[in-house]
């Protein structure tokens, strides 16, 4: 009982500081690609339903709880306090997911060109993009089973379908010779 409560202790001493170093080294949460395609849409719904900007991009991001719901949601407090578009949507250019259509909402404020319809844009330009990864990994995976499969079958058949013709054969030619 001693020895064992030794040893348990050594191990949490020696291991629990390791898992929380690495637990704080673990990167900030993103957001999932599919909830922000969902969040693209809704945020597009929002603005074609009349609601103001700052609110759309607010109702937008409460489904994001990684960085670019933080993003969004910074985004829509400086709209909401009456900073300049652009100046707002310059602040979400660092968030890879929310980049390209930072640089086009800042591109509409200052051209007056619909919000909604890059949004939506943004929303399929995402969706495509998880689908063309998922069929990649499907066409993956087709792959990968072909082969083992392969490794099993080849020598089966080499074993039972070539080399019984073999020795027919050479048990028929051979005594010619």
């Amino acid at each position: 009982g001693a020895a064992t409560a030794g040893v348990l202790t050594t191990v949490i001493g020696v291991g629990l500081p390791i898992v929380l170093r690495r637990l704080d080294a673990r990167p900030a949460r993103t957001d999932d690609a599919v909830d922000v395609a969902a969040a693209w849409a809704e945020l597009a719904v929002c603005l074609e339903a009349g609601l103001p900007v700052a609110a759309a991009v607010a109702a937008a991001a409460e489904s994001l709880g990684g960085s670019t719901g933080v993003v969004l949601r910074r985004v829509a407090g400086l709209l909401e306090l009456g900073a300049d578009p652009t100046d707002a949507w310059r602040t979400a250019t660092d968030d890879p997911s929310a980049a390209p259509f930072a640089r086009a909402a800042a591109r509409s404020a200052a051209t007056g060109a619909a919000l909604a319809r890059t949004a939506r844009a943004e929303s399929s330009r995402v969706r495509a993009a998880l689908t063309d990864a998922a069929e990649a990994r499907a066409q993956r995976a087709g792959v990968l089973i072909a082969a083992p499969l392969g490794l099993c079958f080849l020598p089966a058949f080499l074993v039972l379908g070539v080399v019984p013709v073999v020795i027919g054969l050479a048990g028929e030619v051979l005594p010619q010779w």
